[in-house]
Formats: C-alpha cells, sequence, structure tokens
C-alpha cells in the first residue's frame, strides 16, 4: 500500500512547493506527477472498493455468524433437550431391554427345563410303550402257546382216540360180563366188536384227521355209508355204533343215519356204558320167543326211550356245551383286562372233582332221587327256576337229515 501512493505524495508535495515559474517552464514534470498519482489514486479507489466489499462482506459475514449462533444456540438448545429426550428414552429403553434380558434368561431356563421335562417324559414314554409292546407281545405269544398246547392236546386226544375207545369197551366189559371179540368171524376189522345175544355190535372209533372240523360231518357220512360192509355180513347187528369225541358233538347236526337195512348210531365215549347196557337188557331174556307181545312192546319202549334220552343228552349236553364255549370266549374278549386276569387268578384257584366211582359200589336210585329233591329245594330257595323246560328242549330238532324220526 505504501507503495501506490509514493507518486500521490510527491505530486502534493510538489503542488504546495511550486512557484510560478515552475508552472510555467515545469508543468511537464507535473503532468508526470500527475499521471502516476492518477494510477496510484486509482489503484487505492480499487484497493478502497475492494476494502469497502471485504468489510461489507465481513460485516454481512458477522452479521450472518451472529445469527447463525444464535440459530446455533436456539439448535443446541433444541438438541440438549432432544438429547435429554433421547437419553431419557434410551435409558428406559436400557431398563426395558435389562427387565427383557432378565425375562430371557428366565425362559432360557424354563425351555431347558422344559427341554429337560420332554426328554426325560419322551424317555419314559418309550419306555412305557416297550413294556406295553413287550407284555403285548408276550401275552400274544403266551396266547399262541396256549393255542398250540391246546391243538397238540387236542391232537393227541383226536390220535390217542381209537385206544381210549378200545380201553374204554373193554373196561365196560369187563366190569358187566359182557365178551369182547378181539378177532372177528367175518370179513372186515372193525375197532371193537363185543357179541349179545350172539349178535355182534360194531363199536367203530371216528375222530377227525386235521384240526378243521367243517368236513367232519361229511366225513362221518361218508363212513356211515361204508358201514354197509359190516351190515351185510350174518349175525353182525343192524345197529353200528361210531364213537366219536366228546368235542366234536358241537359241529355235529346229525346223529343217526337211517340207511336202507341199518342204522348208524354216533356217539360219545361218555355214551359207551349206557349204550352197551342198554343193548344187553336184551340178553336178560334167554328165549326171545317166550315173551308176550305186550312184554316185547315195553321193552321196546323202554330201549327206545332210553335211546331217545341218551341221544337227547347227548344233543342238549353239546347245545350248553357251545353255550359255555361261547361265554368263555365272551369273558375272555368283552371283559376288562383287570377283571379277566381276576377271574383267570380265581379260576385256577377252583378245583371241581366230581364224586369217584367205585367199582363194587352200586349207584343207588333213591340216593340220587334224595340228592336231586335236596339241590332242587336249594334252588327254589336262591330263586332259581326248575320246573319243566322239556317243551322248550323239545323244540330242538333231535335229527335234521332229510329222513326225520
Amino acid at each position: 500500500m505504501e507503495n501506490n501512493t509514493d507518486n500521490l505524495r510527491s505530486l502534493f508535495d510538489k503542488l504546495k512547493t511550486i512557484n510560478f515559474w515552475q508552472r510555467l517552464f515545469g508543468w511537464k514534470q507535473v503532468k508526470s506527477l500527475l499521471i502516476d498519482a492518477y494510477g496510484d489514486l486509482q489503484r487505492l479507489l480499487a484497493a478502497y472498493s475492494t476494502l469497502k466489499e471485504t468489510v461489507a462482506h465481513e460485516a454481512t459475514e458477522n452479521r450472518i455468524s451472529k445469527e447463525g449462533n444464535a440459530v446455533l444456540t436456539n439448535r443446541n438448545a433444541e438438541l440438549q433437550a432432544e438429547l435429554a429426550t433421547i437419553r431419557q428414552k434410551i435409558s428406559g429403553l436400557e431398563e426395558q431391554l435389562k427387565i427383557a434380558s432378565t425375562k430371557n434368561t428366565e425362559l432360557v431356563k424354563e425351555e431347558e427345563f422344559r427341554r429337560k421335562e420332554h426328554s426325560n417324559a419322551l424317555a419314559s414314554l418309550q419306555s412305557i410303550q416297550k413294556e406295553i409292546s413287550d407284555e403285548r407281545q408276550k401275552e400274544i405269544s403266551q396266547k399262541t402257546n396256549e393255542e398250540i398246547e391246546k391243538l397238540r392236546k387236542q391232537k393227541d386226544t383226536w390220535s390217542n382216540h381209537q385206544l381210549q375207545v378200545q380201553l374204554a369197551i373193554k373196561t365196560i366189559c369187563n366190569n358187566h360180563t359182557i365178551e369182547y371179540v378181539d378177532k372177528v368171524p367175518f370179513r372186515g376189522e372193525p375197532d371193537n366188536t363185543i357179541k349179545i345175544c350172539d349178535e355182534y355190535v360194531v363199536f367203530d372209533a371216528k375222530s377227525p384227521a386235521g384240526e378243521d372240523l367243517n368236513n367232519f360231518p361229511a366225513y362221518i357220512k361218508d363212513q356211515a355209508e361204508r358201514a354197509k360192509k359190516y351190515a351185510r355180513q350174518d349175525a353182525v347187528k343192524t345197529d353200528i355204533f361210531f364213537v366219536v369225541p366228546s368235542n366234536t358233538l358241537e359241529v355235529l347236526s346229525t346223529f343217526v343215519y337211517r340207511i336202507s337195512d341199518y342204522n348208524v348210531y354216533i356217539i360219545s365215549t361218555a355214551s359207551l356204558e349206557p349204550v352197551i347196557l342198554s343193548l344187553k337188557k336184551i340178553e336178560e331174556y334167554e328165549f326171545a320167543e317166550q315173551l308176550s307181545p305186550e312184554e316185547r312192546e315195553n321193552i321196546c319202549r323202554i330201549l327206545g326211550k332210553f335211546a331217545h334220552l341218551s341221544k337227547r343228552r347227548i344233543q342238549v349236553d353239546s347245545f350248553f356245551a357251545k353255550q359255555f364255549i361261547e361265554l368263555a370266549y365272551k369273558s375272555e374278549n368283552d371283559l376288562p383286562t383287570e377283571i379277566h386276569d381276576k377271574m383267570i387268578a380265581f379260576e385256577r384257584a377252583e378245583k371241581l372233582n366230581p364224586p369217584t366211582e367205585k367199582r363194587a359200589k352200586e349207584i343207588n336210585l333213591k340216593e340220587l332221587e334224595k340228592e336231586t329233591n335236596k339241590l332242587s329245594t336249594d334252588a327254589n330257595a336262591k330263586g332259581i327256576y326248575l320246573g319243566d323246560i322239556s317243551a322248550e328242549l323239545n323244540g330242538l330238532p333231535l335229527y335234521t337229515s332229510d329222513n326225520k324220526e
């Protein structure tokens, strides 16, 4: 700035000291100083203008700065207030986060506890399922073994049936002085033959060949038709008896086959003795031709009633045996398991022993009647009806073949 005003100062100093002669003859120098001073003045003016603008700008900036400071102060106050609010919110959020963290920790512990409980319950359930499965498998295996054992015993019974029938007939013959024929004098080889009144009575043992009893009735019918090989022999009684196991009676509906000139009767092992004794009654009449027509009629009537009673007893026993078997199956399938198990326990504890038959002791009819009356009195006292049910029993068909009797 100092260099810019030197010419202007020189001009002012020259003008202060210039004299008249210098104005006339030294104006050129003044003119040069004036031109240089003008340049300094222009520069000074430019500097002033720049300075003025700078001052104005600085003033403006100062004003703006002051206004900005006020705005910033206000904004700062607002931000401080917002900051306090945010800090308060942050403090609340931190408290909520702390509570949530504590709750989460508790939930994690509860979840872990529940997971352990679930794992333990699942393991316990699997153990129970295994126990139930093992118990069920054991029960099935036990029932299967029982069925197998039952079938085995049934097969043994059927396979030994012929021997048992032979032993029973021989025992009856020995007890009642009846001739048992080991070797028959006619064609064929019947299982058992006895001789009464010079007639040979054939008792053939028949039993199922396998487990399926459905074919047994057809087998019996076929054997009855083949029995003519015995009936046509001389001195062979035309009444032939087939002895079957008692547990096969329930599948049979026909117990008498009347075929042309002979009859076949189906009886059980238990019926052997009464049937043989009824046949032996005829032997008591040494000379049948000496009997009067009335006596013969009475004998035939008694024998007919006895035969009918025996067959009816077999039929009724078979009917009730079937009902008892159905009831046993119902009790096994329909009763609750706990009650059924207790029932089995009581059943195993029970023991039923019929009266023992002694060879030398006669079965007294009066004692049987007395015992029957006593049972009837006890039954009536307990409200059990023992009246005549013959009408209901007689409603059951005795014969179901085409030739009904």
